[in-house]
């Protein structure tokens, strides 16, 4: 499994959804991210972060709630935002970092 430093590393943007298990509000991101994957197809990744199973991740990033989202390019954060995002502002919020 790739380590995720190598992850949010790449130069193509990484979409990271920060949740936890007993998260209600998280369980709405899944179907929202798989719109934005279906409008975006590989011009973007998308990987889901469980607070819980990685608090040294959460804890680098300051994540205080969740869902936190940010979007990663060559290691950089170039965007962050906690809460549920509908598919339509999220899609054109990535599309400013896509290539």
């Amino acid at each position: 499994m790739a380590k995720f430093s190598d992850i949010i590393n790449s130069d193509k943007p990484v979409f990271v959804d920060f949740s936890a298990e007993w998260c209600q509000p998280c369980k709405m991101m899944p179907p929202i991210l798989k719109e934005v994957k279906r409008n975006l197809g590989d011009k973007i990744r998308i990987i889901k972060i469980d607070v819980d199973r990685n608090p040294a991740v959460a804890q680098k990033y300051g994540i205080r709630s969740v869902p936190t989202l940010m979007i990663f390019k060559n290691g950089q954060v170039l965007f962050n935002q906690a809460g549920v995002i509908p598919a339509p502002q999220l899609t054109e919020i990535a599309k400013r970092f896509v290539n």
